[in-house]
């Protein structure tokens, strides 16, 4: 079985040497943050990713749904470098930043260490000092992780992204393990954040009001593939009560498979989706941001 060699170029792009070439623009054009033809990922004899085409803008927000097990992960970690592609061509950009689910702190080191960890750079606490008065916590710079609330943590680790500046911040379900009240507060500061760095940011996310609310863009991926591409025009900041909301928060719901409740009013679920599958075990060796 023919294995297809992959190389990263001085882009950032990973080719594809065994494949037959395809032209990409290179990684620095305005018109492509991410640009991916043809991706495919494989497990043995798993296809997770099966010739996905994905275009994402600079400075684009866009939301990925889809049912546990549909890849949305694997997506998210092939476009931070974490995991290799199968085959296909993937364009992004050198400047990449991941959080997940879990802040994934190093709990021997102060919180402001933790947001330069791995960087080698001039006036490193004070970088770090900056990042955390960003998200509200020059106070705990300080603090060792073990002392942060959840919310807390996940602020470090959204300073730790920030520092290095990123053209692509890649989100796998940052919120879900945070109360209501929380998670609020972080999609607003998600939002403040993303209006001053302007990255393109790609949310993973099972929370299709979160993707609602969030994002320029909701896609939604399906057996490797994308199967839908939303715009959302609605003005920011939104409301879940607004009729345009609910008309987008219904026709994503179906495309999930979720049935809704015919009764007038808000549309309410009456089949729930699968929980969040675990995060992914960390590991040094391999754990890029």
């Amino acid at each position: 079985m023919l294995t297809a060699k992959l190389s990263v170029t001085d882009t950032g792009r990973l080719r594809d040497e065994t494949a037959e070439p395809e032209v990409l623009r290179p990684a620095g054009h305005p018109n492509n943050a991410v640009r991916a033809r043809q991706l495919s990922k494989r497990f043995g004899q798993n296809t997770i990713l099966d010739r996905l085409d994905l275009d994402i803008r600079p400075g684009e927000f866009i939301a990925l749904l889809g049912r546990s097990g549909s890849g949305k992960t694997t997506l998210l970690r092939a476009l931070a470098g974490l995991d290799q592609i199968s085959s296909g061509q993937l364009q992004v950009p050198q400047a990449r930043a991941a959080v997940f689910q879990e802040p994934r702190l190093m709990p021997w080191k102060r919180a402001w260490r933790n947001v330069v960890m791995g960087l080698h750079i001039p006036q490193a606490r004070e970088r770090a000092r900056q990042a955390l008065a960003e998200v509200g916590l020059a106070h705990r710079e300080n603090a060792w992780p073990g002392t942060l609330s959840g919310g807390e943590a996940q602020r470090v680790a959204l300073a730790r992204a920030l520092v290095r500046e990123p053209q692509l911040l890649l989100l796998d379900e940052p919120f879900a393990a945070l109360d209501a009240l929380t998670r609020i507060r972080m999609h607003q500061l998600i939002l403040s954040l993303w209006r001053v760095h302007q990255p393109a940011v790609l949310l993973v996310t099972h929370d299709v009001d979160e993707a609602v609310l969030l994002a320029d863009r909701v896609l939604v991926l399906d057996g490797g593939r994308i199967v839908a591409d939303l715009r959302i025009d609605q003005q920011r900041p939104r409301s879940a009560e607004n009729h345009a909301f609910q008309k987008v928060r219904t026709q994503l719901l179906q495309l999930l498979g979720v049935e809704l409740d015919a009764d007038a009013g808000a549309p309410k679920p009456v089949l729930h989706l699968v929980p969040p599958s675990p995060a992914a075990p960390f590991n040094l060796s391999n754990f890029s941001i």
